[in-house]
């Protein structure tokens, strides 16, 4: 059956490109719902835009009374939410806008979503889900030897960022074991891909390349991330969404663990390779270490076996032609990352604001 699904949070870098998908695999009618901060990028969407199964409203999730309104008028049987604050940095600097968006505005969502389901009837009501997206930073960091985290993971959240991403996960489990809300929750891995906002590792590593900026790096270098390519993400949420029982998590994960040197490091060979530097040299060069970030987390890593046995989800892009292609799209979409770089968005040397912050 053709679903009717909203949303959160879905001009953002993933939330668009779960639109993307949706409305490329014709899974019904999809409206999106976006405040339009920093993160968003209206342009990711336009591809979807001209589909007539498609709706853009601009908004906040904190707004119950248009939520309510959304949800009746659209008859909508799926909520995805990906409306969040996201980024470490920020939270450090300025945590309250976390605690507004993750925590409080996922609280007036759930409600809203409450109130929705329980005036439903008959298959409509059996059809209904809430799916919360979240992320692996909830369960805080591993040492080098440690087990990747999965579905059974503790929580023990580093940053404000995390904490509350942690505290969102927790008000959705919760109104699903009181109120029998039919909720899904997932916790992935580092995205990467077209469309992400330069203030995240390797669009900002791209653009200062590009620019003749330093390329900052936390500490040594050694922190470890596991990284997925956004549309196998996407992919993977639309499997959850649509076929996964209420109730059930899965941790989503790329199988791809690398540091961040050996990021920004694979960066620059592919910068050398694809659009060298004029005076013939490796942007290599432009690396410059920077004072470590507070409470950074050494490592992550996730465990999707889970999503791949229940599910049938595979990952498509491996690390190596992931970042590939990642490269040659920023590449391809200069006007589009020159926004950013006019406007002086996050170029500066990593740590800057964060020891003005500490």
């Amino acid at each position: 059956m053709m679903r009717r699904v909203l949303v959160t949070g879905g001009a953002g870098f993933i939330g668009s490109a779960l639109v993307r998908h949706l409305i490329g695999e014709g899974t019904g009618r999809v409206v999106v719902l976006d405040k339009l901060t920093y993160a968003a990028s209206p342009a990711a969407l336009e591809a979807a835009s001209r589909s007539p199964r498609y709706r853009f409203v601009r908004g906040d999730i904190g707004d119950r009374a248009l939520v309510s309104r959304l949800l009746a008028e659209e008859a909508i049987d799926l909520v995805i939410h990906l409306a969040a604050e996201t980024h470490v940095d920020r939270s450090i600097a300025g945590p309250a806008a976390f605690v507004e968006t993750n925590i409080v505005g996922t609280f007036h969502l759930l409600e809203a979503a409450l109130e929705h389901w329980q005036a439903l009837e008959g298959e409509a009501k059996a059809r209904f889900r809430f799916h919360h997206v979240s992320t692996d930073e909830v369960h805080g960091d591993l040492d080098f030897g440690d087990a990747p985290f999965d579905e059974g993971s503790g929580y023990d959240p580093s940053s404000p960022y995390s904490a509350s991403k942690a505290a969102s996960d927790h008000l959705v489990a919760a109104w699903g074991r009181t109120y029998g809300l039919p909720v899904l929750v997932t916790n992935c891995s580092n995205n990467y891909g077209p469309f992400q906002s330069p203030d995240k590792l390797i669009p900002r590593i791209i653009a200062n390349a590009l620019g003749g900026r330093e390329l900052p790096v936390y500490g040594e270098g050694r922190n470890v991330r596991d990284w997925l390519y956004v549309e196998d993400h996407a992919a993977a949420l639309a499997l959850v969404a649509t076929r996964a029982a209420p109730g059930a998590r899965y941790a989503i994960g790329g199988r791809a663990e690398r540091s961040n040197l050996t990021v920004v490091r694979g960066l620059c060979d592919l910068l050398d390779r694809l659009s060298p530097r004029a005076d013939g040299r490796s942007y290599r060069r432009q690396v410059t270490f920077v004072a470590d970030r507070p409470g950074h987390d050494l490592r992550y890593a996730i465990d999707p076996s889970r999503i791949e046995r229940e599910l049938g989800w595979l990952r498509v892009h491996d690390f190596e032609s992931g970042l590939e292609a990642c490269v040659r799209w920023y590449l391809a979409n200069r006007d589009w990352m020159d926004r950013f770089v006019g406007a002086g968005y996050a170029l500066e040397a990593a740590g800057d604001r964060l020891r003005g912050a500490a």
